[in-house]
C-alpha cells in the first residue's frame, strides 16, 4: 500500500474496534504550544500535519480551527493513522487522513481539490510507539527484528543493510547519518559478526556495536552529562537511511513556498543536528534571495525573497517540558512564513 485517504465523517475505516486507543499508542507530543504559536492557527483556515504519531498537534490545531478549518494528517505508519482516527473522530469532517510519505504532499492536496494551505507542521522525531510497542528493532534496549521502517510495505530493512553492506559502506553510512566517530571499528566488527551469522535482532547489533566501541572514562569530562548509550548513533543512522529522512526534509523544505498560501508558516521540529541543518540552511536561503555578488551592478540570479525567518536562533523545549518528557531535549524548533 503506498497510500491511503481516509476520512472518518465519509466512512472509510471508520470502525472504531479497528482503531488504536490512546493506551495501546503511547506518544508525547513535542512542544505543542510553541508548535501552535508559530504557526498562528486561525479559525476556517487549512493546516497540515505531515507526521500524525499521537496526534497530539494535530487535535491541538483543530481545536483552534473550528468550526470550518480542516486539518490534513499524514503518516507513513498504519498504526499512526489508526491510532489519529479514533482520536479525532469527534471534529468530523474537520480532518483528512492519508497514509504514505508526507513528501507526496502535492498529490494528496490534489486530491481534496486544495491548491494551498495556510500552515504546514513537521515533527521529524519518533514515537513513543514506535519504540516500545512496534517490535520493529527501532530501540537498542529490545530483542526485536532489525526493520525500522516506519512503512512496513515499502523499503529496505536495517537488517538488509546490516547484512548485506560493505564494510565500507556500513562505515560511511554510520559516519554520515549517524555522525559516530566509531565508524569504521563498528563496521568491521559486523562484517566479522556476521560471517558467523546474520544479524537479525536489534539486541544482537546493540551488542555488537558494544564490543567494538572503546569503554569511556568512568566520568564524563568537564562535566558533558549523561553518556549516551554506544548504539545510539549506530541505531539512527540505519534509522535515517532505512526511511529516507534526510531526502525528505530536503523535499518538504523545497516544496513548502510553493504549497503555502501568502502569510503562510512552515513550522518544523528536528531531533538532531543533520535535520537541523538542512531546515536551517534552507530557510536562511529563501529569506535571501537575490545571491549576486556585492559588485554586479544589477541581479542576474533572479531570485526572490520567499520567507521572513521567525526564529533565527531556532527554539528549544523549556526545562519543565524535558524533565517530564526526556525525548524532547534535542528538540530544535524553526518557523518561517511565506512573503
Amino acid at each position: 500500500m503506498n497510500s491511503k485517504h481516509y476520512s472518518v465523517a465519509e466512512g472509510a475505516s471508520a470502525d472504531p474496534g479497528e482503531a488504536l486507543s490512546p493506551p495501546d499508542y503511547r506518544h508525547i507530543s513535542v512542544m505543542p504550544e510553541e508548535s501552535i504559536a508559530w504557526l498562528n492557527c486561525r479559525p476556517g483556515k487549512v493546516y497540515v500535519d505531515c507526521t500524525l504519531g499521537g496526534a497530539g498537534h494535530s487535535r491541538a490545531i483543530l481545536e483552534r480551527i473550528l468550526p470550518d478549518g480542516l486539518l490534513i494528517g499524514i503518516d507513513r505508519d498504519e498504526a499512526a493513522i489508526r491510532n489519529a482516527e479514533a482520536i479525532l473522530r469527534p471534529y468530523g469532517r474537520n480532518f483528512r487522513l492519508f497514509r504514505g510519505n508526507f513528501t507526496r504532499l502535492p498529490e494528496f492536496l490534489k486530491t481534496l481539490g486544495i491548491d494551498g494551505v495556510d500552515g504546514i507542521l513537521a515533527d521529524l522525531g519518533l514515537s513513543l510507539y514506535q519504540i516500545e510497542g512496534s517490535g520493529r528493532g527501532f530501540s537498542f534496549m529490545r530483542d526485536e527484528p532489525l526493520d525500522m521502517r516506519m512503512d512496513t510495505t515499502t523499503g529496505v530493512t536495517a537488517g538488509e543493510l546490516v547484512n548485506t553492506l560493505s564494510e565500507a559502506e556500513l562505515s560511511r553510512l554510520f559516519w554520515e547519518y549517524g555522525e559516530e566517530r566509531f565508524a569504521r571499528r563498528i563496521a568491521g566488527e559486523i562484517v566479522r559478526a556476521r560471517a558467523a551469522s546474520p544479524i537479525a535482532s536489534s539486541l544482537l547489533l546493540a551488542g555488537i556495536v558494544r564490543r567494538a566501541v572503546p569503554r569511556p572514562p568512568r566520568k564524563p569530562k568537564h562535566g558533558s552529562g549523561r553518556r549516551i548509550h554506544p548504539a545510539t548513533r549506530v541505531f539512527m543512522a540505519l534509522r535515517i537511511a532505512v526511511n529516507g529522512e534526510l531526502e525528505n526534509v530536503e523535499q518538504i523544505m523545497e516544496m513548502a513556498p510553493e504549497l503555502l498560501n501568502p502569510g503562510g508558516r512552515l513550522c518544523v521540529l528536528t531531533f538532531h543536528s543533520l535535520e537541523d541543518r538542512i531546515v536551517k540552511h534552507r530557510i536562511k536561503a529563501l529569506e535571501k534571495g537575490c545571491v549576486c555578488p556585492p559588485d554586479f551592478p544589477i541581479c542576474v540570479c533572479n531570485r526572490q525573497r520567499v520567507w521572513r525567518n521567525l526564529t533565527r536562533k531556532g527554539v528549544r523545549p523549556t526545562a519543565a517540558e524535558v524533565a517530564a518528557n526526556p525525548m524532547a531535549r534535542s528538540t530544535m524548533l524553526r518557523a518561517a512564513e511565506k512573503l
